[in-house]
């Protein structure tokens, strides 16, 4: 029983960091002491410790030269290297998405991306449920594509992409450019016409890859974050 319980203090406090870490509220490259965050989410140090070696398994946080760990840092080689396997991947599940598709269901995908500006301008309520719907659109292709192995691959490099979203949370014109070209591959989709699902991904992509390198270069992300 005591097992079971630590277990599920475990499972809880590592929940929490990692969404900590995907929304920004724990910054890349911030310190993560196994003190600070057991009196922040008060528990004791042993959760704390498990969920850091998942983080790190994650690739969400990385050992410091001796002992200390830190939110694993965007910098613009790494995102680079994220996108490199996003295109591949992506792509690849549009066109399948669009061959197994449900026609109607990616219908109603574009015209809830259509009508995104709404939401954008809605405050952090209208944000959030603007993550919630990109969030769906996403477990809506993995259901169309119907492998396991690229659902597999999606998810881990989605465990990234996420962080990278939420640092463009307050930039309306990126924002607003990604829904269009959201609505747009779900239309794609929706007609069941895969290779332009899989030129709307590429073309979401490259503005995607540009924007967040040249912030992250810049370092403009960091000092939102930092704020």
């Amino acid at each position: 029983m005591h097992a079971q319980r630590r277990g599920g203090t475990t499972e809880r406090v590592y929940g929490r960091l990692r969404q900590d870490v995907l929304d920004g509220v724990l910054a890349p490259g911030a310190p993560l002491a196994e003190v600070d965050q057991s009196v922040r989410l008060e528990v004791s140090r042993t959760p704390v410790r498990e969920a850091f070696a998942r983080l790190v398994a994650d690739g969400l946080a990385q050992p410091l030269p001796g002992r200390g760990l830190v939110v694993a840092p965007l910098d613009p080689g790494a995102v680079e290297q994220l996108y490199d396997v996003r295109e591949a991947l992506e792509v690849k599940a549009a066109r399948l998405a669009a061959q197994r598709r449900d026609a109607a269901q990616f219908a109603e995908f574009a015209r809830g991306f259509a009508r995104a500006p709404e939401l954008l301008g809605a405050g952090e309520a209208g944000l959030d449920r603007y993550y919630e719907l990109t969030a769906r659109f996403d477990e809506a292709i993995d259901a169309a594509v119907a492998n396991p192995w690229l659902q597999q691959a999606l998810a881990s490099v989605r465990t990234h992409l996420v962080r990278i979203r939420r640092l463009a949370r307050h930039d309306p014109t990126r924002l607003s450019a990604a829904a269009a070209e959201h609505q747009l591959i779900a239309e794609a989709i929706a007609l069941g016409d895969a290779d332009l699902a899989a030129h709307a991904v590429h073309v979401h992509l490259h503005r995607s890859r540009s924007h967040f390198s040249s912030a992250l270069r810049h370092g403009s992300i960091e000092e939102e974050v930092s704020a």
